[in-house]
């Protein structure tokens, strides 16, 4: 086994700091002098491995929401399944909270967060809703609802919402997952 290359753990710092400082300050007043110095490297190896400020927030927000296998389930099970793995994510992953924030107030963070669920939910729903032609729509339902929660527990940290249980919030949550996922249409 070898050992990592200098350059991939220089790249590996300064994503964890950008991940941090994106996180804490937004994009807008993240800055690359700032990523750098939280990475402790001179601010040219950012420019050097990203280019630019966008190409750095476009790496440091990669998300892999690792959707969970959906098609195997009983589908009375699905909202159940899905707010419960957002719960986790949201839990375990501060990138997702970081992206969530940069979303509402960049333009770049917000196409970010379209591309993510896009690429990652509509497949979802199109394997299980009645009509895969409407599958847009009802995964953008589905992310109001797991981005509204987020927002509220997560960001804004809203008293009702952070003292909810796990298991409150997926109550609650579930049932309109799975009507948005499964129900036919209104």
């Amino acid at each position: 086994m070898t050992a990592p290359r200098r350059s991939d753990t220089t790249r590996a710092a300064i994503l964890e700091a950008a991940r941090e400082r994106f996180a804490a300050d937004g994009y807008e007043r993240a800055t690359i002098r700032s990523i750098a110095r939280d990475a402790g490297i001179d601010p040219s190896m950012v420019m050097r491995y990203y280019g630019n400020k966008e190409g750095l927030f476009a790496a440091a927000s990669e998300i892999d929401l690792r959707l969970p296998e959906v098609g195997a389930l009983p589908a009375t099970h699905i909202g159940a399944v899905l707010v419960s793995h957002f719960l986790d994510r949201w839990e375990e992953d501060d990138v997702m909270t970081g992206v969530l924030r940069v979303g509402v107030t960049n333009e770049a963070g917000a196409e970010r967060m379209r591309d993510v669920f896009r690429a990652q939910l509509g497949p979802i729903a199109a394997g299980v809703c009645p009509d895969p032609a409407d599958a847009p729509r009802r995964a953008v339902l589905v992310a109001s609802q797991i981005l509204g929660m987020a927002m509220a527990r997560y960001v804004l940290r809203l008293p009702p919402a952070v003292g909810m249980t796990r298991e409150e919030v997926v109550a609650w949550l579930a049932p309109t997952v799975q009507r948005y996922l499964t129900a036919r249409e209104p």
